[in-house]
């Protein structure tokens, strides 16, 4: 093994000399040694990564290829910022769409179909520690809530009742919504039932329908419940409101208007009828009945969908 020296002041070992390497020749997929630039040639054109280099004297065609793919990235940067746009606009379109009623939106709109203008509803505060009616902690269905509050308020546009104004209403006044004839009986069966309170609701609307609600509140559900069989109601109206003839089971009616745990009967008067149209319901709800009635005068029959909608959103109340 021969010895080495280090060169003073510089801690480096001398290399030892190399023998002269000669040029690789070309072989496949190897391309050959660049030839030296000649004195005074033009430079070279700086490589690429990518694009060959032509020698001096030929025509760069890489150049022109490379020019393709600038052209598709500027071509798909017009195509996204156009896709973003279009996007950003369909998604205030359709957050525009979707803050209109149907009404407002072309093509969507329906015509009315002569529903009232009801105020937003919510149910009344409870005393502490009372359930729902229809609660698992409350078997006997009873309301305890105001049963002042559980009245249906009245829809835009309407003129209140001067003596149905939302408050508690005598025995009598309960009376006058049945045929004079029948009074006294029912009085008799109010006796027999004793209900705890009545309050009623009324109002008349600008095409002169009168609605009146009455909510009957006894002492316990089974005292309800005898009141719709005293009174005679199931397959037939029982007995007759004051300005009706006869009214028999209303068939746009169905079990799936019904809300759970509450029994409607709907009738609705059939022509011929008087001088006037009538549509009712009673419904059971737990320890409460309630009674709806729609009037007309005229000749035309009561609207049906604003009387459904009146008896569905009162029975909401009362569930």
């Amino acid at each position: 093994m021969s010895e080495q020296t280090v060169t003073p002041g510089t801690g480096v070992t001398p290399e030892e000399p190399k023998a002269p390497v000669a040029p690789l020749a070309s072989v496949e997929g190897v391309p050959p040694a660049p030839h030296p630039v000649p004195e005074g040639a033009p430079p070279l054109p700086e490589a690429r990564p990518g694009v060959p280099v032509a020698p001096p004297g030929v025509p760069v065609a890489a150049d022109a290829a490379s020019k393709p793919p600038r052209r598709v990235l500027r071509a798909l940067g017009r195509w996204t910022a156009a896709a973003l746009a279009f996007g950003v606009l369909g998604t205030g379109t359709a957050f525009g769409i979707a803050s209109l009623e149907r009404t407002d939106v072309p093509g969507l709109a329906t015509e009315g179909d002569g529903r009232w203008d009801y105020p937003e509803l919510s149910l009344p505060a409870l005393p502490a520690g009372s359930p729902r009616p229809f609660s698992p902690g409350n078997p006997a269905e009873i309301h305890h809530a105001d049963l002042r509050e559980l009245l249906l308020p009245a829809p835009a546009g309407a003129k209140p009742d001067k003596k149905l104004t939302g408050g508690w209403i005598s025995t009598e006044t309960f009376l006058d919504a049945y045929r004079e004839q029948d009074r006294r009986s029912v009085a008799q069966l109010l006796k027999d039932a004793a209900p705890r309170h009545i309050a009623a609701r009324g109002w008349t609307m600008p095409d002169g329908t009168t609605s009146r609600i009455y909510l009957v509140r006894f002492n316990s559900t089974a005292f309800a419940s005898r009141m719709i069989d005293d009174l005679e109601v199931g397959s037939s109206a029982g007995t007759p409101l004051a300005r009706t003839d006869t009214a028999d089971l209303d068939p746009a009616w169905g079990s799936a208007d019904d809300i759970e745990n509450l029994s409607s009967f709907v009738f609705a008067e059939q022509a011929p009828f008087g001088s006037e149209h009538v549509r009712q319901a009673y419904t059971l709800a737990g320890d409460t009945v309630a009674l709806v009635v729609h009037e007309r005068p005229g000749k035309r029959q009561t609207a049906r969908i604003p009387f459904q909608q009146t008896l569905i959103l009162q029975n909401q109340l009362l569930a």
